[in-house]
């Protein structure tokens, strides 16, 4: 019978991983990695203690490769999210072709790219673009797995990972061959593959500027924020001026860069690096409300602007108002802010709103350059119905931080307040893509929805945003809350959601 391994042992385990490979395993991983811990200290010969010991000093590098097969269990199939390559081929290549005509060169780089399905569908899609031979076309795949990498070069592929592939990309690329599915050996031999670590500085992958297009999906959602902050720090080195980075569909760089600027074309999102020019310009005190009090809110032809201006009857809590106002007696300033905004704030729960916008435009000048203040300046002048000026204080503060999720949900307003529903709907896809806990842009994008007929959608996007509000952060329901208290929030959602689903 296998001794019990201490506690410390496996949480010393965890922290070597984070550091070795850059996995971060939650708690609940706990039982899978003491797992691992005893079948890698028998494979090695070790105790416990001795193998954990080893890994926190000198690891051998095959040692790490085979914890990294141990660890990592890569789902991978062709035309994964089939709206990014949608957009790489339709937006992305053509973009870089057009740069690099001069030297007809593009080079991409998928990482953690497991068997290879993801850098073999880029080969297919830089077939069909440049078909061009004159061009030089360098793909590489990078995965620390070498099992998975062993299988990539082989080319062999299951009927399952063609499950989304095109009619026609399978008869033109793929050869049956009993139960598998063959590679056709040209574009087999056009993607190199390559065993590598990337929390490792390695100065050959990470060169500046050598590739115009990086794939990095479902990667960086493994790491920890400190791993993830450094892997993409090489990937904006990696990746040339312009260029583009492609992550999967739940992962964003809220938080982690500020190197890339955010795209959001065919359905998808995707980043593309900043360049050294000018400015960047992408493509494309009452109780809460009864059922029926809230049915009267809005109808077909209101706007969720229109419904925040015109309700008379509102609360909000911010937090326990007595400690606001203790706060704003002492003088403290918000936590997140260089400026007190506790009297603003305070006014904006009572729905003073030009009280409120006039303190904070008393504000030195300096502070129009603070995010926090711009984002509580333009909720005020949204609040407010003063669209245009709501607007142009978005996107000023969207010049600060252009991934601010609340500014993107202030737009979407203020689109909706100027007829735009297009634009109105793009700002919320953007603000819930951006903050996925965020549920007003989920609520304002189910009544969009619902306005204009798209039932099935609409009420996708009103179940997300009731579940969303039950633990909606108490400030943000403040902030863009419209005045309404979560209660009455929750109850709109509801009484919308029946309506989609037909239940009168």
């Amino acid at each position: 019978m296998t001794a019990a391994i201490p506690a410390d042992t496996v949480e010393r385990f965890r922290a070597a991983i984070v550091d070795r490979l850059g996995l971060l395993f939650d708690d609940a991983k706990l039982p899978q990695l003491t797992e691992v811990l005893q079948r890698r200290a028998r494979a090695t010969g070790r105790d416990a203690e001795a193998y954990v010991a080893g890994l926190e000093t000198a690891p051998a590098r095959d040692e790490i490769s085979a914890l990294a097969s141990d660890l990592t269990v890569p789902e991978a199939y062709f035309f994964r999210n089939i709206d990014q390559f949608r957009a790489l081929a339709e937006v992305v290549i053509p973009e870089r072709a057009s740069t690099n005509a001069a030297v007809r060169r593009l080079r991409m780089l998928s990482l953690g790219c497991a068997s290879g399905e993801e850098p073999y569908t880029l080969a297919m899609l830089a077939r069909d673009v440049l078909p061009d031979p004159r061009w030089d076309v360098s793909i590489l795949g990078v995965d620390i797995n070498p099992v998975a990498i062993e299988r990539a070069r082989r080319g062999r592929f299951s009927a399952w990972t063609l499950r989304e592939t095109p009619d026609r990309d399978r008869q033109r690329w793929f050869r049956e061959q009993g139960r598998e599915y063959v590679l056709d050996e040209s574009l087999r031999e056009s993607v190199r593959f390559e065993q590598r670590n990337l929390v490792d500085d390695d100065p050959q992958l990470w060169a500046p500027e050598q590739f115009d297009v990086i794939f990095c999906r479902n990667v960086i959602m493994y790491f920890s924020p400190e791993q993830a902050r450094a892997l993409v720090a090489r990937i904006a080195q990696a990746v040339c001026v312009d260029g583009y980075l492609f992550l999967g569909h739940a992962e964003t760089l809220r938080g982690i860069s500020t190197e890339f600027h955010l795209l959001h074309t065919h359905g998808t999102f995707y980043y593309q690096k900043k360049g050294r020019g000018a400015g960047f310009v992408p493509p494309p005190r009452t109780e809460p409300f009864d059922k029926a009090a809230i049915a009267t809110l809005t109808t077909d032809a209101d706007s969720w602007v229109d419904a925040i201006r015109r309700a008379s009857e509102r609360v909000a809590a911010l937090t326990d108002s007595s400690r606001t106002r203790s706060a704003t007696r002492a003088g403290q300033k918000s936590p997140a802010s260089s400026w007190d905004l506790g009297v603003a704030l305070e006014l904006l729960r009572k729905e003073r709103f030009a009280e409120a916008l006039a303190i904070v435009d008393a504000l030195p000048p300096e502070s129009s350059r603070d995010a926090d203040v711009l984002l509580l300046r333009a909720t005020l002048l949204t609040h407010g119905g003063r669209l245009g000026e709501a607007e142009a204080t978005c996107r000023r503060l969207l010049e600060i931080d252009e991934f601010n999720a609340g500014a993107h949900y202030l737009l979407a307003l203020c689109r909706e307040g100027a007829g735009d529903l297009a634009g109105a709907r793009h700002h919320d896809q953007v603000a819930a893509y951006l903050e996925p806990g965020f549920a007003m842009p989920r609520l304002h994008l189910g009544l969009l929805e619902r306005r204009t007929g798209q039932r099935e959608s609409a009420g996708r996007e009103l179940a997300q945003a009731l579940v969303l509000l039950q633990r909606e952060d108490a400030s943000r329901v403040l902030l863009f809350g419209g005045g309404f208290p979560r209660e009455t929030l929750i109850t709109l959602c509801q009484s919308e959601l029946s309506r989609c689903r037909g239940d009168r």
